[in-house]
């Protein structure tokens, strides 16, 4: 990814469902401007959600999502809906593209009742408006033409009204800083750092400090005593990676806030309190009790990985018990969770915040205790009260 390019995380997702042929693919690509799908005559032409990030007027940066056909039929249609139904857990508004000439079918009428379900804005687009029209339409209803471009424009206006939320005035750190500040970050390098750049959290770290006119300092944890000493006064802050918790804890002076770039996401994407929460859950454990640790991004596994290997001998060494693991990556997230006893998801740096509330929510309320990486760790080596501190809560 370019240091340039808005993480998809930060995108309004836009998703485009409907019944097969509906005109959805042509609605997207007028939508876009772009020939992003395929389109044709033929029913089922889209298969998998096609994802395009790109910049859209007057929105700005999002992820257009165009979904397959919701009344596909046969084995790999359903696989096919499963998949669009995967999509609203991450859609910040939705595009129900209807054909005016049908009309809102029942399935139609399943797919704004999961809409509602989920509070995702959604609008009907009622397509083929050259063929047709539709009298006494709603507030979230518009008739356009893919084909000829009727109420496109219209339509764009209307999903941007939409998208201007509360988000655009988060910050992951900058609001707990001031002009002239320092900001110390301490970035271990080992081998499961990625050869020659940061990782995400890192660089949006970076530039949310850069844009409240304060200083970043960025060290490893090697040099974060030295580069303590060397400073001309008291940093604001200090910003680590939970891995190194249990070190940088002993060279941080008590009186220094101290937090983690994972605690820092949790409260970007609003679940920290629940995470918090879900941490005490580690001193429940048993013997034969399940732990599911998710990451939100997938990634070659590496002998010093923080999820499969780190955070597992971790929890065994602070509990003493001898609990089994299960591990998920990307897309992939059990709708079942019943049979865990703990949920540790990553920061969900690559995640927009809807899907990541949708897992913390999907988690909580089938009774199983949620949290992330940074927390658990931050709870396991005594320090989750001074780690959350400086967040204000």
């Amino acid at each position: 990814m370019s240091m340039n390019t808005t993480p998809k995380s930060d995108r309004v997702h836009i998703g485009f469902f409907g019944k097969r042929n509906a005109g959805k693919s042509s609605v997207v690509n007028a939508f876009t401007n772009q020939e992003l799908s395929v389109v044709s005559n033929v029913e089922g032409t889209t298969t998998d959600p096609v994802y395009k990030a790109m910049e859209l007027l007057p929105m700005g940066p999002v992820m257009i999502i165009d979904t397959a056909g919701i009344d596909d039929s046969g084995q790999l249609g359903r696989l096919r809906v499963k998949k669009t139904h995967q999509v609203l857990n991450k859609t910040d508004v939705a595009l129900l593209v209807v054909d005016i000439l049908k009309g809102i079918s029942p399935a139609d009428k399943e797919l704004i009742d999961l809409f509602k379900a989920r509070e995702i804005p959604y609008i009907v687009v009622y397509n083929k408006g050259d063929l047709g029209n539709r009298d006494n339409l709603e507030d979230n209803e518009i008739v356009v033409s893919a084909l000829t471009k009727q109420g496109i424009n219209d339509l764009r206006e209307k999903v941007a009204h939409i998208t201007k939320n509360e988000n655009d005035n988060k910050r992951l750190v900058g609001d707990l800083l001031s002009a002239g500040d320092l900001a110390v970050l301490v970035v271990p390098i080992d081998s499961s750092a990625p050869k020659g750049r940061l990782i995400l959290p890192q660089q949006q770290t970076i530039r949310d400090i850069l844009d409240s006119g304060a200083t970043a300092v960025v060290c490893r944890d090697s040099e974060l005593a030295e580069t303590l000493k060397a400073l001309g006064k008291k940093p604001k802050i200090v910003i680590t990676d939970s891995q190194v918790f249990g070190k940088v804890k002993n060279i941080v002076p008590q009186d220094m806030p101290l937090t983690s770039f994972s605690i820092l996401m949790a409260r970007y994407k609003g679940f920290l309190n629940a995470a918090v929460k879900g941490a005490s859950a580690i001193d429940s454990l048993k013997n034969g009790d399940t732990i599911l640790i998710s990451e939100g991004c997938t990634h070659h596994r590496q002998c010093e990985d923080i999820g499969t290997v780190k955070l597992p001998m971790w929890i065994k060494e602070y509990t003493g018990k001898d609990v089994n693991f299960e591990f998920s990556s990307g897309t992939e997230f059990p709708e079942n969770i019943k049979k865990y006893n703990l949920v540790i998801h990553c920061g969900g740096c690559m995640l927009n915040e809807r899907e990541v509330i949708y897992r913390m929510k999907n988690t909580v309320g089938q009774n199983v205790p949620f949290t992330n990486y940074g927390i658990a760790i931050a709870k396991m080596k005594g320090i989750l009260d001074r780690s959350i501190a400086p967040l204000n809560m």
